[in-house]
């Protein structure tokens, strides 16, 4: 359980914010300059030097979008000029990919954090590129949304790479992409001209995945604990029924992979985010802004409280909740993670990811007048922030090309990197858990100096 500091404030993490963001200018500047693009797109670290690894080209945004937040922290021009031009150079063969869930990453990242710096002032506004931005977020949005499964009139989902009877719960991040377009005013058109909304199928794959991916202690299965999360869940497409719970990258379909949990926990705040900032019009034949913002805001607390009740002190996860070796870690949950240890692997990502939906949901809830939940939180998203901006986690090795340390991939198929005489991945960055990490720091950073709030979603100032 996570030993929260009720004293923290985002003020008392400028200090290590600054440093964070001093040691990923250096990191930035040399991956962009040493990186062959000839061999896809950096992934994760071995021996400290990004690789490559072949599965589907998800993490391109993710080096560009880095760049993007750098610039929006420093103002230093150069970074702006190798997120846009790289953006250009690199992501439109993406817009297009119709093989995969993960719009929500690659494009939100990048054309998406272009299109918010330009709404927000930041760069210079160009009434040309603010439209090829929108023109890009819209067909990224069409583009993820007709990757559809439906079961329904109320029910269906963006299926995975896996097919369509796969339902991901990392997909909840790509409903980026939908909300993005569908707040530009971009409508999916499909058989016989067929209108579909954006907003529609944004919140019916949000419903599904809260269903059949999050648990609510609702006797399930035996295994239905509140808050756990299923990495996949499994449909036959011919009855439209569910059929059971299943794992690419974690243990067990029965345990927790908390890299899945921390995309639920930070997915839901910040669709909930979005789905706050619309007007009631726009909500009221999907059972209008309460119902929904209840629903989310009820999936949302409920992951975030097995979290914060299921991982160690310090608040940095191991790989999954039922991993095997925990049982020879003694009782691990009640003193700070340990990754060097000869047993299972930390995964720093997951922590990353997971602070930043906490310290959302801290904002949302106080913005709502629950104060007291509100700030548990969002020190709790704070505290695991400040362990994770500093060592062992934060790479402040001058050699080492990854930014946060003790990330894991793909524990399962054994794709991580494991030292000599080792027995299990340890020391290593992945790329979307230095893009995150940059993105809970700028989040906390605006809120220390008490500037505008930052959203995936343009929001004209």
């Amino acid at each position: 359980m996570i030993l929260i500091n009720e004293g923290m404030t985002p003020g008392a993490l400028k200090g290590q914010i600054e440093t964070l963001f001093s040691i990923s200018e250096r990191k930035i500047v040399e991956l962009n300059s040493k990186w062959d693009a000839g061999n896809g797109s950096p992934v994760f670290t071995r021996a400290g030097i990004y690789t490559s690894r072949g599965w589907t080209d998800w993490t391109k945004g993710f080096q560009i979008g880095m760049a993007l937040l750098q610039y929006d922290f420093s103002e230093v021009s150069s970074f702006l000029d190798i997120g846009r031009n790289r953006t250009i150079e690199h992501m439109p063969v993406h817009l297009t990919n119709l093989g995969v869930h993960d719009h929500g990453f690659n494009i939100v990242s990048t054309y998406g954090n272009l299109l918010r710096l330009m709404s927000e002032g930041r760069m210079k506004y160009s009434e040309r590129e603010a439209d090829l931005y929108k023109v890009a977020l819209k067909v990224s949005g069409a583009v993820q949304a007709a990757r559809w499964t439906r079961l329904n009139d109320e029910l269906g989902y963006i299926y995975s790479f896996n097919g369509p009877h796969s339902l991901f719960a990392d997909t909840i991040r790509s409903l980026r992409s939908l909300a993005v377009a569908y707040q530009l005013g971009h409508t999916l058109i499909v058989e016989q001209d067929k209108k579909v909304s954006l907003l529609e199928r944004l919140l019916q794959h949000a419903e599904t995945t809260a269903r059949y991916i999050v648990y609510f202690g609702e006797g399930r299965d035996i295994y239905d604990k509140p808050g756990r999360v299923a990495h996949e869940a499994i449909f036959n497409t011919d009855s439209c029924t569910f059929r059971c719970p299943s794992t690419q990258q974690g243990y067990s379909p029965f345990s927790t992979w908390t890299r899945g949990l921390a995309w639920i926990i930070l997915g839901y705040i910040e669709e909930l985010e979005f789905i706050d900032n619309l007007e009631e019009s726009a909500l009221e034949q999907y059972g209008g802004k309460k119902k929904i913002a209840e629903r989310f805001l009820r999936t949302a607390q409920t992951v975030v409280d097995f979290y914060i009740q299921n991982v160690p002190i310090d608040g940095i996860p191991y790989w999954d909740t039922g991993a095997p070796g925990l049982s020879q870690l003694g009782d691990y949950l009640n003193r700070p993670a340990d990754p060097y240890n000869e047993h299972e692997p930390v995964d720093s990502s997951a922590a990353v990811i997971a602070a930043q939906g906490l310290v959302r949901l801290g904002n949302y809830l106080k913005m709502k007048n629950d104060i007291d939940s509100g700030n548990r939180y969002l020190q709790a998203g704070l505290t695991i922030a400040s362990n994770l901006f500093s060592e062992p986690y934060l790479s402040t090795d001058p050699n080492h090309q990854g930014l946060i340390l003790h990330s894991v991939y793909h524990r399962p198929n054994g794709w991580d990197y494991i030292q000599s005489g080792r027995k299990i991945p340890f020391g290593e960055s992945s790329m979307w858990g230095d893009y995150h990490a940059l993105e809970l720091g700028l989040l906390i950073h605006r809120m220390a100096e008490r500037k505008p709030h930052l959203t995936f979603f343009p929001v004209e100032r």
